[in-house]
């Protein structure tokens, strides 16, 4: 969920900030949303589903623009709506980038969700209670409260060393979460990782080193049955795959599939993977084996992507509007996504 940064594709290209009216208020929950919503998964255990894309190369429509860099959406299924980072230019002599949490409620409704929650990357806790962020403003892995938006810490460190700057993360039902630093929000601060970008997981307050020899390791997803853990590594233009063991950790690294600068990313039901192209400003669609299955062309610059909406059929992703600024796209597709 994606990896988001105003260098590489945030690399330090000053995007203008373009003015967007975001209301600070909370909404209430939504009308109809349960506890039961929070955890209820829209993939049907032993089914069988067709080819995830209309036809192979897919248009996405853009929902609302305005912003200034967006990234890491994740849906709540508890009220029906989607959380997004939306990221500043960077400030002040560290030169880090200030971030808010955003909460879109179809079909038109933006708010502020977190203000200064200092975020990239996103994904909603297995109980649906929590928000999981990769926060780059203090170098750490972060969990909100959704009911009262009170801000703990998951990782500080590892090792004592400060990471770099935490970029997007994934967890898996048993509450294992693994999260990407590369150095795209580490601004003027000092280097604590000896010059390597990493991928990390932490299990029960254990951080545990995954690879430190990716270059700029930046999106990061679990298969829906949680044995395989998929990474984008922006500086190889790559992704690469790990088999994940019972205990939450890994196996040897192998390569899954060859793209021009990956960012972030997510994953259906049948655990074909949609990858976004920051570079190119395309989702690329794969099937569980590695092949190629089509594209989904959204704007300029896409950051990341995920699956939302009632029946989890609706894709919602992250990207570059022409003429500057970012937007919120959405696409319709047939094989509904897998949660986090």
């Amino acid at each position: 969920m994606t990896h988001r940064r105003t260098s590489r594709r945030r690399r330090a290209r000053t995007l203008t900030a373009v003015a967007i009216a975001v209301a600070g208020a909370v909404a209430p929950a939504a009308p109809g949303a349960s506890a039961a919503a929070a955890t209820a998964s829209p993939c049907t255990p032993g089914a069988t589903y067709g080819p995830p894309l209309p036809t192979q190369a897919v248009a996405s429509q853009l929902i609302r623009g305005g912003f200034n860099f967006l990234e890491g959406p994740t849906w709540d299924q508890r009220t029906g709506t989607l959380l997004l980072s939306n990221m500043q230019n960077p400030t002040g002599p560290q030169g880090v980038q200030p971030s808010a949490v955003l909460r879109y409620t179809p079909p038109a409704t933006f708010e502020t969700f977190i203000a200064a929650s200092g975020s990239n990357g996103l994904a909603i806790s297995p109980d649906g209670t929590r928000l999981l962020a990769a926060t780059h403003d203090n170098r750490t892995l972060s969990s909100y409260s959704l009911a009262d938006r009170s801000r703990t810490t998951v990782a500080a460190n590892y090792q004592g060393r400060a990471f770099n700057s935490p970029n997007d993360l994934t967890t898996g039902q048993d509450g294992t979460t693994y999260f990407t630093d590369p150095n795209y929000q580490r601004g003027n601060r000092a280097d604590e990782q000896g010059g390597r970008t990493g991928v990390f997981r932490v299990r029960g307050g254990v951080v545990s080193l995954v690879d430190n020899s990716l270059p700029q390791p930046n999106g990061v997803v679990l298969s829906p049955d949680g044995k395989t853990l998929y990474v984008g590594a922006t500086g190889a233009n790559t992704i690469v795959k790990y088999s994940v063991l019972p205990d939450g950790s890994t196996g040897d690294r192998t390569t899954f599939a060859t793209m021009r600068t990956p960012d972030g990313a997510t994953i259906d039901c049948a655990g074909n993977l949609y990858w976004a192209s920051y570079d190119e400003g395309l989702v690329h669609v794969f099937s569980p084996s590695g092949a190629q299955l089509g594209t989904i062309s959204a704007g300029r610059n896409t950051t990341n992507a995920a699956f939302g909406g009632a029946d989890g059929r609706t894709l919602y992703l992250t990207s570059g509007v022409s003429g500057g600024g970012f937007g919120l796209y959405q696409v319709r597709l047939n094989v509904p996504g897998n949660p986090y």
